[in-house]
């Protein structure tokens, strides 16, 4: 995919402000929504901490996560040019952009280990799905590498007691649960539903390497108010306005 031209893109708010990233315009590639935004407030970061993100994109969910948590050391592998320059432009000094393919990580990344391991890996099984017509959405939403190989990455680029974030759709959880390798372990899953009364469509999970905590599956966190009735705008409830637009955390449950 060849480089965006300024007429490609626009610089877009984040977190209330605090955060401004170039993305794609509409309809000329992948725009970041709420999922990657909200894969960042559920990291429990601290700074001095070191954070890989797989599959950056234009750097949406690392630079989120960094601009709530100070004082972290911030990588992104990203495997499409194009991408990886907006995130390197986005990030400037404080990401480092790592352009390859996660199944073929160059040298001095395979060498590393992080704190924290992020991803919010494309959805679509595109065995059961249509593919984009537009290159950068596909990449981002269609999988082309197998879900098992975003799980595994992340484990081995962890170091010991480092924590592995996942947001993804919730029909493929017992493909993450089955992709985790032996030594990941206190694993706790977070759905996320729309609205009340419905089913989740997402989950957020987090597994620490060498981690000895029991399974944990919690009550799914709904993030519409009420009912939407056709020609309503989202409504979200408090605790996710204040992730959206303060760039508060979204704290698991603690019981």
């Amino acid at each position: 995919m060849t480089c965006f031209t300024e007429d490609d893109l626009t610089c877009d708010a984040f977190l209330g402000g605090k955060l401004h990233l170039w993305q794609p315009r509409r309809g000329r590639g992948y725009r970041a929504g709420v999922d990657p935004v909200l894969l960042a407030a559920s990291i429990e970061a601290k700074a001095g901490q070191s954070v890989l993100e797989l599959g950056c994109g234009a750097g949406a969910a690392v630079l989120c996560l960094g601009a709530r948590v100070p004082g972290l050391t911030l990588t992104g592998c990203e495997l499409q040019p194009a991408y990886a320059e907006l995130a390197r432009r986005n990030g400037g000094a404080a990401l480092e952009v790592v352009e390859a393919d996660l199944t073929e990580m160059p040298l001095h990344l395979r060498q590393r280990q992080f704190d924290h391991v992020l991803a919010n890996p494309p959805y679509f099984d595109r065995a059961a799905s249509v593919q984009s017509r537009d290159p950068g959405r596909e990449a981002a939403l269609g999988e082309a590498t197998p879900l098992r190989q975003w799980v595994r990455t992340a484990a081995r680029r962890l170091k010991p007691k480092g924590q592995a974030h996942f947001i993804h759709r919730a029909e493929r959880l017992p493909e993450i649960l089955a992709a985790l390798p032996h030594e990941m372990g206190s694993v706790e899953v977070l759905p996320l539903a729309s609205r009340a009364g419905r089913m989740p469509e997402l989950i957020l999970l987090r597994a620490r390497k060498n981690g000895r905590g029991a399974f944990r599956l919690y009550h799914s966190f709904v993030m519409h108010r009420g009912v939407r009735h056709e020609g309503d705008g989202d409504s979200y409830v408090p605790e996710i306005e204040a992730v959206l637009r303060r760039g508060a955390p979204l704290v698991y449950p603690t019981s």
